[in-house]
C-alpha cells in the first residue's frame, strides 16, 4: 500500500502542477522533494545539490548544445528551398509526386538538425506553400509533414537520443547507429502511404509534370551537395571510429556555419540568433534533466523503482506483452508530457525491469523514440501539429485527423522493430 500511495500522490501532484503550467523541471523538483519529505527520511536539500551536480557534470552532454546550434543555424539557411529543388524533378513521376519531398526532405533534415520540430517547421514552411499553390490535396499534404517532421527524433543525430544515452548510461554513438536503419524504413512506410493514397485518390495529386531534362535534373542535385557532405562529416565520422559524438558534433557545427557562410545566410544577427536559441534550448533540457535525476533519486530512496521491478517481474509477462503494455503507457503518458520530460521521467525507473526482462537497451532506446514519435502527432501535446498549426492556421482537431494515418504507420514501425530487432541492432552490432 505505501508504494500505491506514493504512486498515486505523485501522479496527481505531477499531473496538477503541469495543468497550472509550472516548468516541467519545477515539478519534477517538487514531486521529488514531496517523495522525500512524506516516504524517507533523508536529507532533499543535499540530495538535489548532489543530484543536479552529478546529471550536469557528464562529458556526454557537451554533444547536446553543439547539435542543436548546428540545427538553429541550419534553421535559418535556404537549406530547405534548395532541397525542394534538388529533390522535386527525381521525384515527381512516383505516385504521389511533390508530396514525397515532405518525407525524403524531412528525413535529409532530420539528419543535421536533430529536433523534431525544427525539421517539421523548416520543411513544412517551403514544402506546404508549394504544394498548396500546385493543387495538391492538404491533407495528405500537412499530414505527412506531421509524419515525416518526427524523423528529427529518430534519424541521427537526435537530441533526444542523447537525452536517453545520458538517463539510461548507454552508448551514444551505439544509439546513433541504431537509429539509421529504422529511420530509412519509416522514410519508406511514409512514402509508400503517399503512393497508396495517391492511387486511391488521384483527383487529390494534379497530373501536370515538369518537364525537366536529365541534364537539368543533375545540375539540381548540386543544391544537395553541402547537406550530403554534412551528413557525411557528422555520421560518417562517427561510424568510421574517427569521431566521438562530440566531436563529430564539432563537425557539424563548422560544416553549417560554412553552408550559412556560402549560402550568404550568415551574418551577425542570425549569428547571434542561433547562438542564443541553443542557449535557450540546451539551458532547458539540462534542467529537466537536473529535476528527473533528483525525482529518480527521491523515488530510489523510498525504494519504489526497485518494488516496481519486482512487481512486474512477478507478473511473468513475455517481452512481446510487456512492450504491449508500455506501448500503451507511453501513448498516454506522451498525450501529458513532451518527449524529452516523458523519456528522462520513465529511464531510469523502468530500466531496472527492462533490463531484467533481457531487453538491450540500445534497442529499448529505439523503441521509446518511436513512442515518442506518436505523441509528436497526438493531443493535447503534440509539438509537430502546434508547430504546423503555426504554418497553416488548421484547426488543431483538423491536423490530428490528417495525421492520423502517421500515426497509425508508427505503430506499424513499432510493431516491425519488436517483431524483427534486427532492425535496430544490426548496424550497432556490425560496428
Amino acid at each position: 500500500m505505501g508504494d500505491l500511495t506514493q504512486a498515486i500522490i505523485l501522479i496527481v501532484s505531477l499531473l496538477l502542477l503541469l495543468s497550472m503550467g509550472v516548468w516541467v523541471a519545477i515539478v519534477l523538483v517538487a514531486c521529488g522533494m514531496i517523495s522525500l519529505m512524506l516516504f524517507a527520511d533523508s536529507p532533499a536539500g543535499i540530495i538535489f545539490a548532489t543530484k543536479a551536480w552529478d546529471s550536469a557534470a557528464s562529458w556526454s552532454l557537451t554533444a547536446l548544445p553543439l547539435f542543436i546550434w548546428m540545427g538553429e543555424i541550419l534553421y535559418r539557411t535556404r537549406l530547405a528551398e534548395d532541397m525542394f529543388k534538388g529533390l522535386g524533378p527525381w521525384l515527381q513521376r512516383l505516385p504521389g509526386r511533390l508530396v514525397h519531398v515532405n518525407t525524403v526532405g524531412c528525413g535529409i533534415f532530420a539528419a543535421v538538425s536533430g529536433s523534431s520540430a525544427a525539421t517539421a517547421a523548416t520543411i513544412g514552411r517551403i514544402s506546404l506553400p508549394e504544394l498548396k499553390s500546385r493543387g495538391y490535396d492538404e491533407g495528405i499534404s500537412i499530414g505527412s509533414l506531421a509524419g515525416a517532421g518526427t524523423l528529427g527524433l529518430l534519424i541521427p543525430p537526435s537530441i533526444v537520443m542523447i537525452v536517453y544515452a545520458v538517463a539510461a548510461q548507454v552508448s551514444i554513438i551505439k544509439l546513433f547507429i541504431a537509429g539509421i536503419l529504422p529511420g530509412i524504413m519509416m522514410i519508406f512506410l511514409f512514402s509508400g502511404y503517399i503512393a497508396l493514397w495517391s492511387l486511391r485518390n488521384p483527383g487529390g495529386i494534379p497530373k501536370e509534370i515538369e518537364e525537366i531534362t536529365l541534364r537539368e535534373k543533375l545540375y539540381r542535385l548540386r543544391l544537395l551537395l553541402p547537406v550530403v557532405l554534412l551528413i557525411a562529416g557528422v555520421i560518417g565520422s562517427i561510424y568510421a571510429g574517427i569521431a566521438t559524438a562530440t566531436e563529430a558534433a564539432v563537425i557539424g557545427v563548422i560544416g553549417s556555419l560554412i553552408i550559412a557562410g556560402v549560402g550568404r545566410s550568415l551574418n551577425w544577427k542570425s549569428f547571434s540568433a542561433s547562438l542564443m536559441g541553443a542557449v535557450r534550448t540546451s539551458c532547458m533540457i539540462s534542467f529537466i534533466l537536473i529535476g528527473a535525476s533528483f525525482l529518480t533519486s527521491a523515488m530510489s530512496f523510498t525504494g519504489m523503482p526497485s518494488n516496481l521491478a519486482s512487481w512486474i517481474a512477478s507478473l511473468n509477462l513475455s517481452p512481446y506483452a510487456l512492450i504491449a503494455a508500455l506501448t500503451v503507457f507511453f501513448i498516454l503518458l506522451g498525450a501529458f508530457l513532451d518527449g524529452i520530460s516523458l523519456i528522462v521521467l520513465t529511464t531510469s525507473v523502468l530500466m531496472p525491469t527492462i533490463l531484467a526482462a533481457g531487453i538491450d537497451p540500445i534497442w529499448f532506446g529505439i523503441y521509446l523514440i518511436l513512442t515518442v514519435e506518436m505523441a509528436q502527432i497526438t493531443p493535447p501535446i503534440g509539438f509537430n501539429l502546434f508547430v504546423i498549426q503555426n504554418i497553416t492556421g488548421k484547426n488543431l482537431f483538423e491536423l490530428v485527423k490528417m495525421a492520423l494515418p502517421f500515426f497509425w504507420i508508427l505503430v506499424l514501425a513499432t510493431a516491425l522493430v519488436t517483431i524483427f530487432p534486427e532492425i535496430v541492432m544490426w548496424m550497432p552490432n556490425a560496428m
